[in-house]
């Protein structure tokens, strides 16, 4: 089959190497720097074994990239893999997603099935049916997840598809069956509905075992203690997401919350539950900037070292950070900052504000606080002893409970985190 990938962000070149083994792919993108990186089996961003995997591809002539739209009219599958942009609002730019589809969508051939992974509202299926009657709409909601996106992909439990003709599920199951994933078939609706009840699902569980948690430190319970409990009983579940910690950040799970408010509201719904759900989060946001100001109240030139910029581990990417959130919310109370991000070297132009240590051991040097924000496992193998001892005070703001093992048993250590008194 040959199958076009349109939008080779994160989401589309993870699609476009992942399906290579399996189809001969073009990835489609008006994006010229982007294609010249690809074309030499560099990925937009770091994302662990995706560079190989689009080398593979490219060396074995199952992947090419083009900016030519023209080159989807041998397409059977054209698949939509925009990572679709959110404001500080968490409010979807769909207009920057259909201004692009639009210089597509004319170029293929009847009976085209056009599949749609972008983070788009449901009712886009049929809005996109309406205005291209010759060609087949369907939605399989994205299943990215930045660091293992690889595995994410090859290795999921299902795959969510809504096809709502014949020749669509057909063409598709020939696509998606050398995978080797279940298919789960459903209404185009329904599966655009799937991606917004699922993300709200889980944006659900982080406000709600967050808000358990606070709770939890001012009555002397161990939320983590409380979290095991909950996963416990077999109506949860051990794969819950129920880990007590820092807020969702990064505009995925918002996105949704803020999607299916916004429906709400235009079909005249009262939704009580899901617009709370965002409400919480940015609540819980503020945790680590209070647990800061209560320990370095007293202190006229506060320093504090700041572990991690990225989004998430194994990502290179800095959009919706929390991390980033955080440094300039102390840089507006007139806070130091020292951070350090073990694969953030060079700030981007967006990103300048943020002094960048050159290690670890920099970054805490003279701090009075240090805060573990994105969670590389290698933070846990550090000399902390040897760390806390360079540092003007050794307060330690640890919401995910990353360091608690190396560092509590230090005498010297102060230690914060999320849950517990």
């Amino acid at each position: 089959m040959h199958i076009v990938i349109l939008g080779l962000w994160h989401l589309g070149s993870v699609t476009a190497a992942c399906m290579a083994r399996h189809h001969h792919v073009t990835g489609l993108d008006f994006d010229g720097p982007v294609l010249a990186n690809l074309r030499t089996g560099q990925a937009p961003l770091y994302e662990p074994g995706l560079n190989d995997l689009l080398a593979t591809g490219i060396t074995g002539g199952q992947l090419g990239f083009s900016m030519d739209a023209a080159v989807s009219t041998t397409a059977e599958v054209l698949w939509v893999c925009y990572d679709t942009p959110v404001d500080a609002d968490d409010r979807s730019d769909l207009d920057w997603v259909h201004s692009r589809l639009a210089r597509v969508l004319p170029a293929l051939k009847p009976g085209t099935v056009v599949l749609i992974s972008s983070q788009l509202p449901v009712g886009t299926c049929a809005q996109l049916a309406r205005q291209y009657p010759a060609l087949h709409f369907a939605c399989s909601p994205e299943n990215l997840r930045l660091g293992k996106a690889i595995e994410a992909f090859e290795k999921a439990s299902r795959i969510v598809v809504g096809a709502s003709s014949a020749p669509a599920r057909q063409i598709l199951e020939k696509m998606l069956t050398p995978l080797g994933t279940p298919l789960v078939w459903m209404r185009t609706e329904s599966a655009e509905m799937v991606k917004h009840a699922l993300n709200s699902f889980l944006a659900l569980s982080v406000a709600y075992i967050n808000e358990i948690a606070v709770l939890s430190e001012t009555v002397g319970a161990d939320a983590q203690q409380v979290a095991a409990g909950l996963k416990s009983d077999p109506r949860i579940g051990s794969r819950a997401y129920l880990g007590p910690g820092g807020p969702f950040a990064g505009g995925t799970l918002a996105r949704d919350v803020v999607t299916l408010t916004k429906l709400g509201q235009e079909q005249n719904l009262r939704l009580a539950l899901v617009p709370a759900i965002k409400e919480s989060n940015d609540r819980h946001r503020g945790w680590a900037l209070r647990k800061i100001q209560t320990a370095l109240g007293q202190i006229p030139q506060p320093v504090v070292a700041v572990l991690g910029l990225a989004y998430t581990p194994n990502t290179s990417t800095l959009r919706r950070s929390a991390a980033v959130e955080l440094c300039r919310q102390l840089l507006d109370t007139g806070v130091k900052i020292q951070a350090y991000d073990p694969l953030i070297r060079i700030a981007d132009a967006e990103h300048r504000d943020i002094p960048l240590a050159t290690s670890a051991t920099d970054a805490l040097r003279g701090a009075h606080a240090v805060v573990i924000c994105t969670e590389w496992p290698e933070f846990r193998e550090y000399p902390w002893p040897e760390l806390l001892a360079t540092m003007a005070r050794p307060v330690i703001v640890d919401a995910n409970r990353l360091v608690e093992k190396s560092v509590t048993p230090i005498p010297m250590a102060v230690y914060f985190t999320v849950g517990r008194p």
